[in-house]
Parts: C-alpha cells; structure tokens; sequence
C-alpha cells in the first residue's frame, strides 16, 4: 500500500504541474495580445514576432543550461558552497528525455533519482521554463517600437536562460545562499521574477532611449496612446488568468513535512518553494484580494484610466506575491494597493526626471512594485522561518531589502545595462530612424515592403482604368 500511495503521489505531482504549465500559457499570451494593443499598427507585426521567437530561443537554451544553473548554482557558488552536483539536469542527462524510472544507466545517478524524477523532471523543467518566457517578456513590452528583433532575442536568451534562473538559484530554493544567509523569502516571486526583470529593462531602456516624438524640447513627456485598448484589456485579462497558474505553480501540491516540523508521524500539506507548508485556499483569497486592491487604488490614483487601472491591478498581485502565502486577505488588499501606488508614482517621476521611455509601465509594475513587495515582506512577516531548516536565518526587514537589491540592482540593472551598451556600441541595439518613422512592421521585413509596393502599384493601375 506504501508504494501504491507513494506511486499516486508521484502522478498526481506530475499531472499537476503540467495543468500549471497550461495556465501559465496563457500569461505569455496575454503578453503578446497586450503589447500588439499598445504598440501603434506600423510596428505590430514586428512586437508579436519579437515576442513569439523568444520563446524556441528561452526553450532551447534553458534545457541546454538553464535548467542546471538553477540547481548547481545555489550555493553560489563559493558564498556556501562550490557547484552542487545535478546529474539530473544536464542535458545529456538520462532522465532529461523519456524516461519510466528503474536502473539508472547514467554514472552519477541513483535509484532514488530516476524514482524522483523519472515522471516530474520534464513538467517542473517546464514550469521554470514558462518563468523564464515571463521575465523575458516584462523586458519585451518595455522596449517596443525601435529595438532591433536581434538584439532582443539576445538580451531575453540572458535574462530568461541565466540571470532569472541564477537569482531563483541564490533565493528561490530550499537550499539557497539567500535563503540560509538572509532569511530571504519570496514565496511567489515578487522579487525573483518580477524585480530582476524591471531592473533589467530599464538598464536596456537607459541606452536604448524614447521613442521618436515621446518627448517635447522641455523634456515633457507625451502620451503615446495605445492603438486597440481592446487588445491591451484582453491581454492583461489573460495574464491575471495565467497568474493563477503562476501561483500554482511555486507551490509543491502534497509533501509530508512532519519530520522536518519536528512532528511524530506524518504531516500532509501543500508547501511553497521553501517547503514551508502554506494551503491553495490561502493563496487563492490573497491573490484576489491583493489583485483587487491593486484594480481599486490604480482606479483612484490614475483617475480612472483604463490603462493604468488594468495595470496596477497587476501590480497589486506582484507587490503582495512575495508574502501571499502568509498574509491574512485584508493585509493582502493593503500590500497590494500600496503597490498600485508605488508603481505609478515612480513611473511618471523616472519618466520625467530621467526621460526614460518605459512604453507599457513594465519597469514600474514589475520591477518597483516588486521591489517594494520584497521589502515590505520583511517587515509583515519579521521573525518568520525563511524554511524548514532551523538554523537558517529568520525573515527580516534587512534580509529582505538586501535580497530587493540583488535582485533588482545586480542580478537586473546591471546585467541589463552592460550587455545593451555592448550591443550599442556595436551598432545592433536600436533600429535606424528612418525604419522606425516608417514603421518596424515595413523596416525590418524586405519581403513585406516589396509585397506593399506591388500591391499598392497594383492599386493604382486599377484605379487607372475606372478614371
């Protein structure tokens, strides 16, 4: 009965993961229905395409060595440790392909590894994966309208397949360096997704710079409105819905932690990344609260904008994420409208002071409203245990804003900003004025240009014959 229980155990964890994987689709495309809305008709084609090839490019590179960056990495290496051991996720690795258990083949793998992961290893590859296409496409909505597609592929290969995975290696893990030395806790990814990938946009955005036109001689900002507001409605809509597999997803739906708790017997319960037990009823009142409070300020603070009203509802659910397994509802709500507030204020003061084009406020609902969500995590649950692990550090306020920094400021910012200067200094960064005047869409698609031209030319001689 015990390998019964243990074998339904194993397919459960298996089929749950992949329904998250599903949901977590549909975040991705939320993101190009809500970018291919805010860009203007000329560059369309050319911000879904941009979007869409990420996602072969993060796949390919994340199975080649993302996967095991997460897992060798979390010692730092050298701050805890040197580089752990992950045979499992090579990827010459046995058990990264078909693979039913039994004997191992490989040299450096168990029993007890190919029982393990023989059925999960390729849905929880897979549910890491789509976190990647998510930081990749924050920077995405940033940037539209004059990067190069090339130049994005690159900078979205380095966030999704390194920089994300490295930050979730230090402090989104059982055994990370953050997590033992910090207390650092971010149950669903404020800080680890969300943080790393507004910092990194805006240090892409500071050498990239504003859209033609964005702003007047004094430096005042113009409005760049959205073409189709139904695309953008729709587009969020649908990655409120992925969110759902998002948070899902960052959880372990069934592990007996009663030995780890220092019970006697067994202790049954959905956990976080830390395996710190917590429940889906917690998580589904706190996302709909914080997401609420969020929709609800950002009405207020926007004055009813839709834009920024769909937005910071968005930023509501990532300012509370990183807590939103122990929050009660109502500080959820709270957490979640002050995100709202922070997001916006900040934009429209970067924007003006730095004349910094962010074309979708992703900096501002991603990275400062995730910032802010893993600070104000140290403070709500200060005292808390960071995992099951009694001698690692406790959560704290100090903890907490160090783990914002690194993750938004050296594992974001910096990364961001170093490889875009590179690829500026080398001519590939942004698109040439005349193809941005004339529209990415034409600009960067010989072929389109030359089928407009002969249909147009077409036009007219028809027209000839009429008048």
């Amino acid at each position: 009965m015990e390998s019964q229980l243990e074998a339904l155990t194993i397919i459960f964890t298996e089929v749950y993961y992949w329904i998250t994987v599903v949901l977590m689709f549909l975040i991705h495309v939320g993101f190009c229905i809500y970018e291919v809305g805010a860009s203007r008709k000329k560059h369309m084609l050319h911000t879904l395409m941009k979007n869409t090839m990420l996602i072969p490019l993060v796949t390919v590179t994340f199975y080649y060595f993302g996967w095991w960056i997460y897992w060798a990495f979390q010692s730092g290496p050298g701050i805890t440790g040197g580089l752990i051991s992950a045979p499992w996720a090579t990827p010459w690795s046995e058990l990264m392909g078909t693979h039913m258990g039994g004997a191992p083949v490989q040299a450096g793998l168990s029993g007890d590894d190919t029982m393990a992961w023989a059925r999960i290893n390729g849905v929880f590859w897979a549910a890491f994966l789509l976190f990647s296409w998510t930081a990749a496409s924050i920077v995405s909505g940033a940037v539209i309208e004059r990067i190069r597609s090339g130049a994005f592929w690159i900078l979205a290969i380095l966030i999704g397949s390194f920089c994300w995975i490295l930050d979730a290696a230090w402090g989104w893990s059982e055994n990370g360096w953050m997590v033992q030395k910090l207390g650092y806790h971010d149950a669903y990814a404020s800080g680890v997704i969300h943080a790393i990938a507004g910092g990194f946009a805006l240090g892409v955005l500071c050498h990239l710079g504003a859209r033609i036109g964005k702003f007047a001689a004094d430096g005042t900002p113009r409005t760049i409105r959205p073409h189709n507001p139904w695309l953008v409605t729709v587009g969020l809509f649908l990655i409120y819905t992925g969110f759902w597999g998002f948070y899902v997803a960052c959880n372990i739906p069934i592990l007996d932690i009663g030995e780890a708790a220092g019970m006697d017997g067994s202790f049954f319960s959905t956990t976080n990344i830390y395996l710190t037990p917590t429940s889906t009823s917690a998580i589904t009142f706190n996302f709909l609260m914080s997401l609420s409070g969020g929709l609800m300020v950002g009405y207020l603070v926007s004055k009813g904008d839709p834009f920024w009203t769909y937005s910071l509802g968005l930023a509501g659910v990532i300012g509370a994420s990183a807590g939103n397994d122990l929050y009660h509802p109502i500080q959820a709500m709270l957490i979640g409208g002050g995100a709202a507030v922070v997001a916006y204020k900040m934009h429209h003061w970067v924007e003006r002071r730095f004349r910094i084009d962010d074309a979708v406020g992703a900096v501002a609902v991603h990275g400062y409203a995730g910032f802010y969500g893993v600070v104000i995590a140290g403070f709500m649950l200060w005292g808390y245990p960071s995992s099951m692990h009694a001698d690692y550090a406790v959560i704290t306020p100090w903890g907490q804003f160090l783990g914002a920094v690194i993750m938004f400021f050296v594992l974001g910012f910096i990364p961001g900003y170093v490889a875009a200067g590179i690829l500026q200094a080398m001519g590939r960064l942004r698109v040439p004025m005349e193809v941005e005047l004339a529209g990415l869409d034409i600009g960067e698609n010989d072929e389109m240009a030359r089928d407009v031209a002969a249909v147009v030319a077409a036009e007219r001689e028809a027209a000839k014959q009429y008048s």
